[in-house]
């Protein structure tokens, strides 16, 4: 399997295990486990501000994924995939660990920048296939 793909493949894994730190914050806040378990009719009100944040941290890699999967999937059957395209899914990947950790311990502007490194691989990828 190639760099790009495996990044993929590590992306997707991120998007799958991430509910789970919010999920935490909702079970060790006061009535949060009863609240999970229930219909969620009421919106649930306690939950800590890093699992808010890490609800939102996940939305953004979910919004993010597409385009991602896409450009790393338009590479490797366009047969562009390279050494370039493989630096920028790695840059993705790793920049979207990172973020996850910024955004959850609340660093601002930290989160911002390294949004944008992050966007930097994906457009080092669209480059190889435009060009």
């Amino acid at each position: 399997m190639t760099t790009d793909l495996t990044m993929l493949t590590w992306t997707a894994l991120l998007t799958t295990v991430l509910p789970f730190l919010y999920v935490t914050g909702l079970s060790i806040s006061p009535n949060g486990f009863q609240w999970g378990l229930g219909n969620r009719a009421t919106p649930f009100v306690g939950e800590p501000a890093w699992g808010l944040r890490a609800r939102r941290a996940h939305a953004n890699l979910v919004e993010n994924l597409l385009p991602f999967a896409a450009l790393v999937l338009i590479a490797h059957v366009a047969g562009k995939a390279n050494a370039t395209t493989a630096l920028g899914a790695e840059i993705f990947f790793w920049s979207r660990i990172v973020y996850t950790a910024i955004y959850i311990a609340g660093l601002a502007p930290w989160r911002t920048l390294v949004f944008a490194v992050g966007q930097t691989g994906m457009f080092m990828i669209l480059l190889q296939i435009l060009g």
